[in-house]
C-alpha cells in the first residue's frame, strides 16, 4: 500500500529561524518535536547523516540533512514501514515560509493493518502537534489541531494505559 502524508504550517517567521527548528530535533533545546505528549525523539549521536534512533516504536536514520532547510529519516522498524520522512522549509521569504513534514513510504505485511487502523490517525495527531508547537516558537499565534476521540484512545493505549493529555500549544505559549 502506498502511503503519501504532507502536512504543512504557514510560520510568520525568515526561514533560518524556521530552519533551527530542524536543527534542534532530538537536541536538549529540541523546539519542534512535541515530546511533551509524544515518546521523544532520540538519536545515538548528533543530528547529522547517519543518525540512528527514532521516536518510540518507529525507528529510522537520518538519510539526508541540509542544515536549516530539511531533514529526511529512512525507516528501519516497524517491519513494513518501506520509506522515509522528513521535514522542509518552503516557499521562503524574508518574512514567512511554509514548514512541510512529509511521509512516503510503502506499506507491507503487518504495516497493511497498523498503518491504516492506528499508526496513520497517531502520526497524523503528532505532526499537528510539532507544526504547532513550531508556531508557538517562533511567537506565532498557535493553530492546534485537538485529538479526536478515537486518537485520545490509540494514544491511551500506546501509552500503557497512562493519561498523557495533548499539550496545548496555547498552555505553551504561556510560559
Amino acid at each position: 500500500m502506498k502511503v503519501v502524508k504532507v502536512h504543512q504550517r504557514l510560520l510568520y517567521a525568515p526561514p533560518e529561524k524556521v530552519g533551527a527548528l530542524i536543527d534542534s530535533l532530538a537536541s536538549p533545546a529540541d523546539t519542534l518535536w512535541p515530546g511533551q505528549a509524544w515518546p521523544r525523539m532520540k538519536f545515538d549521536r548528533p543530528l547529522g547523516v547517519g543518525a540512528a534512533g527514532g521516536h518510540g516504536p518507529i525507528h529510522y536514520f537520518v538519510e539526508a540533512y541540509t542544515p536549516g532547510q530539511a531533514i529526511r529519516f529512512r525507516f528501519t522498524a516497524p517491519k513494513g514501514f518501506d520509506g522515509w520522512h522528513g521535514f522542509e522549509v518552503l516557499e521562503a521569504t524574508p518574512v514567512h515560509c511554509v514548514l512541510e513534514h512529509r511521509i512516503e513510504m510503502t506499506a507491507s505485511g503487518p504495516a497493511l493493518l497498523t498503518w491504516p487502523l492506528a499508526v496513520k490517525h497517531l502520526h497524523i495527531a503528532c505532526v499537528e502537534d510539532a507544526l504547532s508547537q513550531a508556531q508557538v516558537a517562533l511567537g506565532n499565534l498557535p493553530k492546534p489541531v485537538p485529538w479526536p476521540a478515537h486518537v485520545r484512545l490509540l494514544h491511551w493505549l500506546a501509552a500503557g494505559g497512562r493519561h498523557v493529555p495533548q499539550a496545548l500549544p496555547w498552555r505553551l505559549h504561556a510560559r
